[in-house]
């Protein structure tokens, strides 16, 4: 749905229906909201999942204890990604560009504080990935519901009428990203049964 709200937004951006910016952003909203609420438990349960799989014992350890500080951001698809397809159709794309830039400066004094003062490794890397994913997040929806009176228009019942259609293009588009994915994870677990695991999905994060 939030690749198929990049269309839909410019689309009706460029026939001057610019109210129906915020409609279609809502449908996104929820029908990527109640998606994602179906896949926590794959985060949640990364750990165990990734050894099911036949995944290495340590890399299946090290993969749960950054998924584990990362799991209330599982929902955040569901709004950010939206969001931008949102702002960028309006062609608003310098807002998006500062909320990024102050949360890369942000994001970097967490990390240092994190993994060097407070001597958090790994995890304090997750804690300052899950707090700057929140961050530009609500930055994104803080702006529209605040500032973008043109597109947002407040909450609006009109969100479920013909979302039946709605939920099917996103199914047909999730299943076209899905595949893509995919195809490249699939690259990362067949690596993970190989010898010196380790080293190889490392290798494979390098590249």
């Amino acid at each position: 749905m939030g690749s198929a709200l990049e269309t839909l937004c410019g689309q009706a951006y460029g026939a001057g229906q610019v109210h129906m910016l915020g409609i279609y952003l809502q449908r996104s909203w929820l029908i990527l909201l109640v998606s994602c609420f179906f896949l926590l438990p794959l985060y949640i349960f990364a750990g165990p999942v990734l050894k099911l799989l036949g995944q290495d014992e340590q890399i299946s350890d090290l993969a749960r204890k950054i998924h584990d500080p990362n799991n209330p951001s599982a929902l955040l698809p569901g709004h950010k990604f939206p969001a931008q397809k949102f702002l960028q159709a309006q062609t608003k794309v310098n807002v998006l560009a500062w909320i990024n830039v102050v949360a890369f400066v942000v994001h970097i004094g967490m990390l240092w504080l994190f993994i060097n003062v407070l001597q958090w490794g790994t995890v304090g890397a997750a804690v300052a990935f899950d707090i700057t994913r929140w961050a530009t997040a609500l930055a994104q929806v803080g702006y529209i519901m605040g500032w973008s009176s043109e597109g947002w228009t407040g909450f609006s019942w009109l969100v479920f009428k013909d979302i039946w259609a709605f939920v099917r293009l996103s199914l047909a588009s999730a299943l076209m990203l899905c595949l893509e994915t995919w195809y490249m994870m699939s690259i990362f677990i067949l690596t993970g049964n190989m010898e010196n695991a380790v080293i190889a999905v490392g290798s494979l994060a390098i590249w």
